[in-house]
C-alpha cells in the first residue's frame, strides 16, 4: 500500500514552533504570529530588548571590541564582531535547537513558496556537534539517494562542515532545482564514509494525504501527516471528515518520517480525537508552571485508532503520538526522535535578524516529558532489512569468494526482492553467485554472477522502488492488524 504523495521541506516558525527539528535543506521562514499562549507577545514585540538588565561584567565584552578594533593586525568590520559575539552566545547554550540567523540567512528561509521549493528534502540537525540528518523526506532526491535518519553529514562538494553551525551547512547543501551536490556521508555500522550525489529538485507544500483501504472486508482509514505546517489541522479535519462520511470503520494516522512543525497545527489535529477532561499537550515554562490545553470533544472516536511512528518521527509528531498513546490508543514501529523543547524565532535588531531559542518544555498529557527518549510504541514493528541496506560503492566488481560490507549490502537487497543468495553475512559464495545471475537475466543484463556498476545500480533501484510503493510495509500491516484484533 502506498499514499499517492509527495513529501514536503517546510520550516515554519510562527507562533510556538516545536520543530522542525534543526533546519530543512531547501525551506522558508514565515513571520511569526501571536503566541497563541500570549507568554510571548511582549517579546516578539520588543525583540527582546531590555528584558534583563546586562550583567556588571558586560564590560568585558566592550573590551574585548575595542581591543579587536584598535590593534588586532588587519581591519575588521563591525557587523563581523557584533554578528559572531551573537553567535557565540547562542552556542554556548550547547542546544542543537537554538540558532541565530542573520540577514543572510533570513533572505535564504524567506524564498517563495507558492507552490513548492528548492532542496533535496531532508531535515537535518545538530547532534553531538555533527549535522545530521533527522528524516529524508519520501519521494524526494534525498529519500531516492538513499539517505536514512541518523546520517551524518561530513562534507558538501569536497568540503568539511565540520566547525560551521547549522545554518552555515545548510547553505552548503541548498541550491536550484537542477544542480548537483556531492555530499559525503558517514553511517552507523559502516566503518568507511561514502559519497551520495544529489540533483536538487521543487519539493511540494502539501502535507496532509489520505486512502481507504480494504482490511478483512473492513473500510480503513489511512492519513498520512508529512510535516506539521500552517494549514496542516484544517487539512486533516478535512479530510477525516471526507473518510467518515465514507463510513470508515478503523483510522490508521502516519507521522512516520515526520520532523514536526507549528505547534498550533498538531493541536488542532488532536482535538479531532482527545477527550475534553484530558489536556492533549502542557506546555512548560522555565519556572515550572504549566499551561494544559483542552479540546471540546465530549468523548473519543467510535472506531479504532493506530498511530505509526519510527525514529524520524520527531516533535510535533511525537506530541500527537504520546498524546493518543496516553488515552488508549496503540502506537505501532519503532522509537520515535525524542524531542520535547519548544522554540520560538525572536527578531534581534532591526535589520530583519532572528535568534530562535528554546523556550519551553512540552509535556504529554500526563506530565512526561520524552526529550532524548523517544516515545516507545505500544506495539513494535520493524521493517524488512532490505529497508536500512547501504548504498554499494562498487571500485571492482564484487565476485565469487570476496566478502566485506558491500557484498552483505547486495545480498540483503536480493534476498528482499526474490532471489536467495543463501547467506546475508557478507561471503560471496557460490549461491550468491547464483542469484546475481538470476537477477542479471531477469533484468536483461549480461549474465556474469559478478556485481558491477551496473548491476549493482539496479539492484539498488529495484530495492528503492520497491519501498516506494510500500511493499512489505511491516509497519503499516501491523498498525492495520492491531485495529481489528
Amino acid at each position: 500500500m502506498k499514499l499517492k504523495k509527495q513529501h514536503i521541506a517546510l520550516l515554519l516558525m510562527a507562533a510556538l514552533i516545536l520543530g522542525f527539528v534543526g533546519a530543512f535543506l531547501g525551506v522558508r521562514l514565515a513571520q511569526p504570529d501571536p503566541d497563541p499562549t500570549g507568554e510571548l507577545a511582549d517579546q516578539t514585540e520588543t525583540s527582546g530588548q531590555n528584558s534583563s538588565a546586562p550583567p556588571a561584567n558586560m564590560q568585558k565584552v566592550t573590551q574585548s571590541y575595542n581591543l579587536i578594533k584598535e590593534h588586532y593586525l588587519e581591519d575588521v568590520e563591525d557587523k563581523q564582531l557584533i554578528e559572531g559575539a551573537i553567535q557565540g552566545m547562542v552556542a554556548s547554550l550547547e542546544d542543537p535547537y537554538s540558532s541565530y540567523m542573520d540577514v543572510e540567512s533570513m533572505e535564504q528561509f524567506n524564498e517563495t513558496i507558492e507552490s513548492s521549493f528548492e532542496g533535496i528534502g531532508a531535515e537535518v540537525s545538530m547532534v553531538n556537534g555533527k549535522v545530521t540528518i533527522v528524516s529524508p523526506i519520501k519521494d524526494s532526491p534525498a529519500e531516492e539517494a538513499g539517505l536514512r535518519p541518523n546520517d551524518q553529514i561530513l562534507s558538501v562538494d569536497g568540503e568539511s562542515v565540520d566547525g560551521l553551525n547549522l545554518n552555515e551547512a545548510v547553505e552548503k547543501i541548498r541550491g536550484k532545482k537542477g544542480s548537483e551536490v556531492v555530499i559525503e556521508v558517514q553511517r552507523s555500522g559502516v566503518s568507511d564514509p561514502f559519497d551520495v550525489t544529489l540533483e536538487r529538485d521543487d519539493i511540494p507544500v502539501e502535507t496532509v494525504y489520505s486512502e481507504v483501504e480494504s482490511i478483512d472486508g473492513k473500510k480503513t482509514g489511512v492519513i498520512e501527516i508529512t510535516s506539521f505546517a500552517e494549514n496542516t489541522a484544517e487539512h486533516f479535519t478535512q479530510q477525516l471528515k471526507e473518510l467518515e462520511d465514507d463510513n470508515i470503520e478503523g483510522l490508521v494516522i502516519d507521522v512516520r518520517g515526520n520532523p514536526g512543525g507549528v505547534l498550533s497545527a498538531v493541536e488542532g489535529v488532536l482535538e479531532n480525537f482527545i477527550p475534553k477532561d484530558v489536556p492533549y499537550v502542557q506546555i512548560e515554562n522555565p519556572d515550572g508552571k504549566k499551561q494544559k490545553s483542552y479540546s471540546n470533544r465530549e468523548e473519543k472516536k467510535p472506531y479504532p485508532i493506530s498511530v505509526l511512528v519510527n525514529e524520524g518521527s520527531a516533535s510535533a509528531s511525537e506530541i500527537l503520538a504520546v498524546a493518543m498513546k496516553e488515552v488508549g490508543y496503540d502506537v505501532v514501529g519503532t522509537k520515535s526522535f525524542g524531542k520535547g523543547t519548544v522554540q520560538r524565532a525572536v527578531p534581534v535588531g532591526d535589520d530583519g535578524s532572528r535568534i530562535k531559542l528554546t523556550f519551553f518544555k512540552w509535556l504529554s498529557p500526563e506530565g512526561t516529558w520524552i526529550h532524548e527518549k523517544g516515545v516507545k510504541p505500544t506495539v513494535k514493528a520493524e521493517q524488512p532489512d532490505y529497508y536500512f541496506t547501504n548504498p554499494v560503492q562498487i571500485e571492482e566488481p564484487l565476485t565469487y569468494d570476496k566478502n566485506g560490507e558491500n557484498v552483505k549490502s547486495v545480498q540483503v537487497m536480493l534476498e528482499g526482492t526474490g532471489y536467495d543468495p543463501g547467506r546475508t553475512d557478507g561471503y560471496f559464495s557460490q549461491e550468491t553467485e547464483a542469484a546475481v545471475e538470476s537477477f542479471q537475466a531477469d533484468n536483461d543484463l549480461e549474465v556474469t554472477g559478478e556485481v558491477d556498476e551496473e548491476t549493482a545500480g539496479l539492484i539498488e533501484t529495484t530495492v528503492v522502488e520497491r519501498i516506494r510503493n510500500g511493499e512489505d510495509d511491516l509497519q503499516m500491516d501491523k498498525a492495520m492488524d492491531v485495529l481489528y484484533k
